[in-house]
């Protein structure tokens, strides 16, 4: 690369406006992207982050429209061009990588057959030159057997697995710019770092610069030489990533990092004791389900213990067992060995009538708040369904008692007539909250509850949560796969891989002192410690 183009950003915008349907959605975007640089594009929800992205290539909704402005890709304006011509350039100048792996690969297509298409529409024509080198970028992005993967399908792939075919499509052609968007958001810790360093390792083998759209500041500290912060729709702050983080001048950032559970402050200190009498048992459970002609082993001898009125989290990858645990706990499974405690019961012996009063006892917390809630049923006949199954009572009482739910979660009372979509995420997850509370259940398993919400409004549940379990003494056991949050809830810790218990113990000591090499791995996963060497850096030495 000549020293002039290397000095051409491969990506300025300036004064970028955006609307959908008339509608302003970003508004005077300014920033750039230099060879080989890291810019993380930050904020949460609607502040047009993927909007932005998304305008760079031509690649808006029907109803979205670039009012105004410039997107320059290596010093030449694309902002008016007609998608045949960026399509040129998508893959060769400028790729994206997208979100989800799990829509963003054809499903009735093999990935050899994928990763060729890409050679193949930029002129690519002999079928043994391909196939090699496909079977180069599969090696290259990490992928084991090279030459299996090439024959499979989407659906025969990890998560982890698909986000690196979809990182191979998008280096193939070795663009100057990299949209990265929320790459990876849907994965476990361990695979998200591995991810990142790939991205990384080959930024700095052909000096690529990363355009790394994320609603996760930690991941942005991590990775980032840049940041620009985003709200509604403009930028209210953006400079050196070290800078920045340490000495936010704005007070939206500063309170994204309060926010942030990675930038938090140590471990809660809870106020009930850990080793009171436990609500919860769980003794060498064991639970199998059919695969093919044999039985898969999800859940292999797992055994915890929750006190009353405390917090026990289970983490692990995908595949450890964690939900499955869950549902056993929650008696939506029987158990092929072991046995599981809840207040004196013995889970796997409820039958009809008292499995029913059982229901009453403990309650569920789904992940995504945007699935969980029936769309055509107000928020108020939302919360108040379970004491139709479960407590026939009056309809005044009734209201009465969902009125007082709905205060208890933080909800304003004119919200109990409205339908889900028009409620933000945050008042979404609280309406399930209000749910789940509404039969005075002692327990609450909450699944990745906070997962799918950005990092203001998860902390915001979070908080919630602390305070329910203070003033009712509820006992949770929290399901997930980020550290950070666990740390930041929970008292006590089980980390589980392939279905065992590596290590357990109180969340501080786990946290700080793991004795675990898998443990180790995940605690050192966790985004939000000290920034690789940036790409200059490396590039003076």
């Amino acid at each position: 690369m000549s020293a002039a183009h290397a000095s051409v950003p491969p990506l300025r915008i300036e004064g970028l406006n955006v609307s959908y349907d008339g509608r302003a959605v970003v508004q005077g975007v300014d920033f750039a992207v230099r060879p080989g640089e890291v810019v993380a594009l930050v904020g949460e929800s609607g502040s047009g982050k993927t909007t932005t992205a998304q305008a760079l290539i031509g690649l808006l909704p029907a109803n979205g429209r670039v009012e105004s402005g410039r997107v320059l890709l290596g010093g030449e304006d694309v902002s008016g061009w007609s998608d045949r011509r960026l399509s040129a350039l998508r893959g060769r100048v400028v790729s994206l990588i997208p979100q989800d792996p799990g829509s963003s690969l054809d499903p009735v297509q093999t990935i050899g057959t994928q990763l060729g298409e890409v050679f193949r529409l930029h002129g690519h024509r002999d079928r043994r030159t391909i196939r090699a080198e496909v079977l180069d970028l599969l090696r290259r992005v990490g992928l084991s057997e090279p030459e299996l993967r090439f024959a499979q399908y989407p659906h025969e792939l990890s998560g982890g697995m698909k986000q690196r075919v979809l990182i191979a499509i998008a280096l193939a052609l070795k663009p100057r710019l990299v949209i990265a968007d929320e790459p990876t958001s849907a994965l476990d810790v361990t695979v998200q770092r591995r991810i990142l360093d790939l991205i990384d390792e080959l930024r700095r083998e052909h000096g690529t610069a990363v355009l790394l759209v994320t609603h996760d500041l930690a991941v942005a500290a991590d990775r980032a030489d840049r940041i620009v912060v985003m709200r509604g729709g403009r930028i209210v702050e953006q400079g050196d990533a070290s800078t920045l983080l340490s000495a936010p001048r704005e007070s939206y950032t500063q309170r994204l990092l309060s926010d942030a559970p990675a930038f938090a402050a140590p471990a809660r200190q809870t106020t009930a004791p850990i080793d009171a009498p436990p609500i919860i048992e769980v003794e060498g459970l064991v639970q199998d389900f059919p695969a093919g002609r044999g039985r898969s082993r999800a859940v292999d001898g797992i055994g915890f213990r929750i006190a009353s009125g405390t917090t026990h989290a289970l983490v692990g990858e995908s595949g450890s067992g964690k939900t499955t645990t869950g549902r056993a706990v929650l008696g939506l499974l029987q158990p092929t060995a072991g046995r599981v405690t809840v207040a004196g019961q013995d889970v796997a012996k409820l039958k009809g009538a008292a499995l029913r009063s059982y229901r009453r006892t403990i309650q569920l917390v789904y992940q995504n708040p945007f699935a969980s809630l029936d769309p055509r049923q107000s928020v108020r006949e939302i919360v108040e369904e379970p004491l139709l199954n479960f407590e026939p009572v009056s309809r005044e009482e009734r209201r009465s008692r969902v009125s007082a739910i709905l205060e208890r979660v933080h909800l304003p009372a004119d919200l109990a007539e409205r339908r889900p979509a028009a409620l933000s995420g945050g008042q979404r997850q609280r309406v399930a909250i209000a749910r789940a509370l509404i039969l005075q259940p002692r327990v609450l398993v909450l699944d990745e509850a906070v997962s799918a919400l950005d990092v203001t409004v998860q902390a915001q549940i979070l908080h919630l949560l602390d305070e329910l379990q203070r003033e009712l003494g509820l006992t949770y056991l929290f399901i997930s796969h980020d550290l950070a949050v666990v740390r930041a809830i929970a008292d006590t810790v089980s980390v589980l891989r392939a279905g065992k218990v590596v290590e357990e113990g109180c969340v501080e000591d786990v946290f700080a002192r793991p004795s675990a090499a898998y443990t180790r791995e995940l605690v050192d996963a966790i985004p939000g410690r000290p920034r690789p060497t940036s790409f200059h850096e490396v590039a003076s030495t």
